[in-house]
């Protein structure tokens, strides 16, 4: 692929092409089990981000065995196989390492005709924008460490990162979407950036509309923000517009770099309708429509306090 997209592809004949991706990362939350499944739900969603079908998998390892010890190991594995199962993806292999710093993730192989791939550059003017998961993941992650988050918020963003776009794929493909990206490390605006350059276009967010979890706001003005969001705001600022209304730290959240992030689907207005209704009716309930493709310079993007 010639476009920044979320993987690589290879046709293979004029039915079939290759899609081939692969993610890890440290440990984000307390529980080696839950660890596991993020990890795989991650990796996992640059295919389903490209409209494919995720069908093998390897698992990429680094673990030091002397510290956590082989218990720890097998709630990681065991996590990642059971997603893995989920999602009827078959693993056929792997690599570990032993190393001083846990990681762990997926190189992934998937499938997809070459007539429904879907990359991020071809948003169109007057689309609209749908986002399927709720921000703030990066910022809660950090307060975690910090020791500041309430188990049932641990539950709730663990649950959410844990979370297949397989559904959401799927429902994009039945309806026809014109572009389509997951929202992970460059968070929202970084990755919207993005498909706004290649597209040759420029976005338009709703603040009100962009669903994120509630505490993160807090945790947010407290100055609880991850290296990577301030990595994101010094590459991407210059493309964004914010009104004077919008305070710092709700900048801040549409710039956090995510884990395991929902996806932004772009497609046409009456089509958004359908795709809402579809994806509530799955249980994606904080799906939104968050804003829009206009006219304006290239690669910009705006964000303006509601529609």
């Amino acid at each position: 692929m010639e476009n920044l997209d979320d993987a690589g592809v290879y046709k293979l004949s004029d039915n079939v092409a290759l899609i081939q991706t692969i993610d890890f990362f440290t440990p984000i939350v307390d529980d080696a089990y839950m660890f596991g499944q993020i990890a795989v739900a991650n990796a996992l969603s640059d295919v389903y981000a490209m409209g494919g079908r995720p069908l093998t998998a390897m698992n990429i390892l680094c673990f030091p065995m002397k510290t956590l010890g082989a218990s720890v190991l097998e709630d990681i594995l065991r996590g990642g196989m059971d997603k893995i199962h989920e999602a009827e993806v078959v693993l056929i292999g792997g690599h570990s390492v032993d190393d001083d710093e846990l990681k762990y993730g997926l190189s992934v192989t998937g499938t997809v005709s070459p007539e429904r791939l879907i990359t991020n550059s071809g948003a169109r003017v007057g689309d609209r924008l749908i986002l399927t998961k709720p921000l703030g993941t990066g910022i809660i992650n950090t307060a975690i460490k910090a020791g500041l988050v309430s188990d049932d918020l641990i539950e709730r963003v663990s649950k959410s990162m844990a979370t297949l776009n397989r559904n959401a794929a799927e429902l994009m493909l039945e309806v026809g979407v014109h572009a389509c990206t997951d929202i992970t490390g460059f968070g929202l605006l970084g990755h919207a950036a993005q498909m706004a350059e290649r597209s040759q276009v420029a976005l338009e967010f709703h603040l009100e509309s962009i669903p994120y979890f509630s505490e993160v706001t807090g945790f947010a003005q407290q100055g609880l923000c991850p290296g990577g969001l301030f990595r994101n705001k010094d590459y991407y600022k210059d493309r964004v517009q914010f009104p004077d209304e919008i305070p710092e730290h709700m900048q801040n959240i549409l710039f956090d770099a995510q884990t395991s992030g929902g996806l932004l689907i772009c497609l046409e207005p009456a089509k958004a309708k359908t795709l809402l209704a579809g994806l509530r009716d799955a249980g994606i309930t904080e799906a939104s429509t968050v804003g829009g493709v206009v006219r304006g310079e290239e690669g910009s993007i705006t964000v303006r306090k509601s529609a």
